[in-house]
């Protein structure tokens, strides 16, 4: 079977947060590494009101077979009641790229 590289996306309004789900991903090797956007302007609906809020991307960088983990780990800390928690497939990339990746999981 061949390993899916994937990015597993959240964001998040409090630096605490991203903070203690980065450290906590990277520290249990569930990522290779964890970047965060500071400069998120976000316009949705919460609670039937348009709400706009800067928040923090986070982007973990890992394997599919790590997903499951990764979301309850999220879960866990995050501080939004329903956080965005997805995760999209690297398609392309270079091999040592990837070899790198994995070699920070294992």
């Amino acid at each position: 079977m061949v390993k899916k590289y994937i990015i597993v996306q959240t964001h998040t309004n409090k630096k605490r947060v991203y903070e203690d789900i980065s450290r906590s991903l990277i520290k249990k090797r569930m990522a290779a590494c964890v970047n965060i956007y500071p400069a998120v302007l976000s316009i949705y609906r919460h609670n039937k009101e348009v709400v706009e809020d800067n928040e923090y991307l986070i982007h973990v960088k890992t394997t599919s077979d790590k997903f499951t983990e990764i979301r309850k780990i999220i879960e866990r800390l995050h501080n939004y009641e329903t956080p965005e928690i997805i995760s999209l497939e690297i398609l392309e990339s270079n091999e040592k790229y990837l070899k790198w990746i994995q070699d920070e999981i294992d």
